[in-house]
């Protein structure tokens, strides 16, 4: 997870292939940030790693990340939400479904708390490298050597 109010920020995360990747940026308040989640969310046996790591688990993770957006001055009213990843990567039979259960969870979290995607690329069976602009708030998608806006 990363955030920043520098506009000459540029936030990257590599590699969303059943992992999650959300973005969150005020244009008014030039704040953003990313977080990249491996899991839905932590087993009850393995609580430590969500203390530890909140940011791998989806439902601690989008938390923290929104939390932490607020506390740097990030308004609910003009954030911009932007979702990738999700990705059935070596789990052709479906038996793990990780990355349909990450958008699932992150879909209701959205829900439950009154907040609209303003741009989301889920699915599929392709890893995406997820980026943030901090100057202009753009966030874009590179996949198989192309780039296109979320």
């Amino acid at each position: 997870m990363a955030l920043s109010k520098s506009s000459e920020d540029t936030i990257i995360t590599y590699s969303l292939g059943s992992c999650l990747g959300v973005t969150v940026f005020d244009p008014g308040a030039c704040v953003g940030g990313m977080v990249h989640c491996q899991l839905p969310t932590c087993t009850s046996e393995d609580k430590t790693k969500a203390t530890t790591n909140p940011a791998m688990f989806v439902d601690t993770g989008v938390t923290l990340l929104f939390q932490k957006f607020f506390e740097m001055g990030g308004s609910k009213a003009r954030m911009i939400v932007k979702a990738a990843g999700c990705a059935a990567i070596l789990d052709s039979n479906g038996f793990f479904r990780i990355g349909e259960r990450n958008v699932t969870l992150f879909k209701k979290l959205m829900w439950k708390n009154g907040i609209i995607l303003k741009g989301s690329e889920t699915g599929g069976d392709i890893s995406r490298t997820l980026v943030l602009d901090m100057a202009t708030g753009r966030t874009t998608i590179r996949s198989k050597g192309e780039e296109r806006e979320l």
